[in-house]
């Protein structure tokens, strides 16, 4: 059986020859694979949509730190529910495996500083040309 990606983040850089300026846009793509393999019927729309808002902020190692409030701006919620989604978005499991992961992080003083959240390969969102995790 032959694995794919189910869902994969890609860049395209643009150059604007009137103005001589570059921009890089980042693009999330579904396959319609994740929709057959029953991803997005089991991770429900709440979790899908704050996994994607959170994964738009990623890096190539799957990192990003948005605080709650941009992540419940973006959502178009409040941040009271924004933390009550990331909360069940962090419990759900897809085939037994964790999809998102958070870490808290503390500064010198031992205050919390952020939170640094690493979307994991089962998730299938494999950016910037990488793998997710076989199926």
């Amino acid at each position: 059986m032959t694995e794919h990606n189910l869902v994969s983040i890609e860049t395209q850089s643009e150059y604007s020859v009137t103005t001589g300026r570059r921009e890089t846009r980042i693009f999330v793509k579904m396959y319609v694979d994740a929709v057959h393999s029953g991803l997005l019927a089991d991770i429900g729309d709440e979790n899908w949509r704050t996994l994607c808002v959170i994964a738009a902020f990623m890096d190539e190692r799957g990192e990003c730190y948005p605080t709650q409030e941009l992540i419940a701006h973006r959502l178009g919620v409040s941040r009271e529910t924004a933390g009550r989604r990331i909360k069940r978005l962090l419990a759900y499991r897809w085939q037994g495996r964790e999809v998102i992961r958070a870490i808290k992080e503390r500064d010198a003083g031992g205050r919390w500083r952020t939170t640094r959240y690493t979307v994991l390969p089962i998730s299938q969102l494999a950016i910037f040309g990488g793998e997710g995790v076989a199926m």
